[in-house]
C-alpha cells in the first residue's frame, strides 16, 4: 500500500474546506477573539459587545487589520484539518478492519476523533498561539509569525496546550454527531429510492450545511468555558492605556484564567461571547463540511489520476 487513497482524499477535501471557511469568516473571528480576550477591570469594559470591536476598526481606519494573522491562521487551519481528517479516516478504516464490523458506534467514534484531534493539537499548537496573539494585538500593530513566536521562549509557543488537548472533545463531539446524522439521513434517502440505482455517499450542500451547523452548535455549548480560558491564556497583553504596542503575556495557567474570570466577571463570565462563538464556529464548520462534501468526488478523481500516473512512472523506470 503506497498510500491510503481514501484517507488522503478525505484529508485534502477537509483542508481545502477549512481554507475557504477560515478566509470568508476571518473578520468575524478577529472580532470574536478580541472580545473574548478582554476581562473587565474595575467594572470598566472596552467592548460591550462584539460589534464594538468592528466599529473600533472602522473608526481607526484599520479595516484591513481585521485580517491580521490571516496567513498564519490559514496555515494552521490547513495543516490541522489535513492531519485531523487524515488521522480520523485512517483510524476509522483501521478500526473497521481490526474489529471486522461494518459500522462504528458512537463511543468508538468519539475515541477515534479524540485521537486524531490530539495528534493535530500537538503539531499545530505554536501556530494556534501565534494566530491568537496576532488577532488580539492592537489594530495595525500585529507582527509577523516568526517575530510573534520569537518574542518568547519555545515552550511559550505551546501555551494552552493542555486546554487545547481538552478541547479535542469539541471536534470529537461535532464530527461524531455529524457522521451519525449523515448516516441516518443517507439511509432515509436510500430507502425512498429502493428501485433506483443510486450510490448515495455524499450529502447535498444544504443538508451538509444544516447538519454541520447543528453538530457544531452542540459541541460549542458544551466546551465554551474551556474555549474562553484558552483565548485568555494565549492572547497578547496590552498596556493600560490600550494604545501602546502589544506584547506577549506573562505565562498563565488554566487556573489563573479561571480565577481571573470568576473574580472579575462572575460565573456568567465563563460564557462571555458565547453567541459570537456559536455564530462563527457554526458558520465555519457548516461551510467547511459543505465545501468538503461537494469537492470530495473531484478530489477523489484527482487523487486516483495521480496514483495511476505514479504507478505508470514506476513501471516505466523499472
Amino acid at each position: 500500500m503506497a498510500f491510503d487513497l481514501e484517507s488522503l482524499t478525505e484529508a485534502t477535501s477537509g483542508a481545502i474546506g477549512s481554507l475557504v471557511s477560515t478566509t470568508v469568516l476571518y473578520p468575524l473571528d478577529t472580532c470574536k477573539t478580541k472580545y473574548q480576550a478582554e476581562v473587565r477591570i474595575h467594572n470598566h469594559r472596552k467592548y460591550r459587545n462584539i460589534s464594538d470591536v468592528f466599529w473600533e476598526a472602522i473608526s481607526n481606519r484599520q479595516v484591513l487589520s481585521l485580517y491580521q494573522g490571516l496567513v498564519t491562521k490559514n496555515l494552521q487551519s490547513f495543516i490541522s484539518q489535513f492531519i485531523y481528517f487524515y488521522g480520523y479516516s485512517f483510524f476509522k478504516k483501521l478500526y473497521l478492519k481490526r474489529s471486522g464490523s461494518k459500522s462504528i458506534g458512537t463511543k468508538a467514534n468519539l475515541v477515534l476523533a479524540a485521537a486524531a484531534g490530539a495528534c493535530t493539537v500537538v503539531v499545530t499548537q505554536p501556530l494556534d498561539t501565534a494566530s491568537s496573539r496576532m488577532q488580539t494585538s492592537e489594530f495595525g500593530k500585529s507582527k509577523g509569525l516568526w517575530k510573534t513566536l520569537s518574542e518568547g521562549t519555545w515552550s511559550e509557543a505551546f501555551d494552552g496546550l493542555g486546554i487545547s488537548l481538552l478541547l479535542t472533545t469539541n471536534p470529537s463531539i461535532q464530527y461524531t454527531v455529524f457522521d451519525q446524522l449523515k448516516q441516518r439521513l443517507l439511509k432515509d434517502q436510500l430507502s425512498k429510492k429502493k428501485g433506483a440505482e443510486s450510490s448515495l455517499d455524499s450529502l447535498s450542500a444544504f443538508s451538509a450545511f444544516m447538519l454541520g451547523a447543528v453538530s457544531k452548535c452542540i459541541a460549542t455549548c458544551l466546551t465554551y468555558p474551556a474555549i474562553r480560558c484558552k483565548v485568555m491564556i494565549q492572547a497578547a497583553e496590552l498596556n493600560e492605556d490600550g494604545m501602546k504596542e502589544a506584547r506577549p503575556k506573562p505565562r498563565k495557567t488554566v487556573s489563573d484564567a479561571i480565577h481571573a474570570i470568576w473574580k472579575r466577571e462572575g460565573p456568567y463570565g465563563f460564557f462571555k461571547g458565547l453567541q459570537a462563538q456559536i455564530l462563527k464556529t457554526v458558520l465555519s464548520s457548516a461551510l467547511l463540511l459543505m465545501v468538503k462534501e461537494k469537492i470530495m468526488k473531484t478530489t477523489s478523481v484527482i487523487m486516483l489520476a495521480l496514483r495511476l500516473f505514479l504507478t505508470r512512472t514506476r513501471l516505466k523506470s523499472a
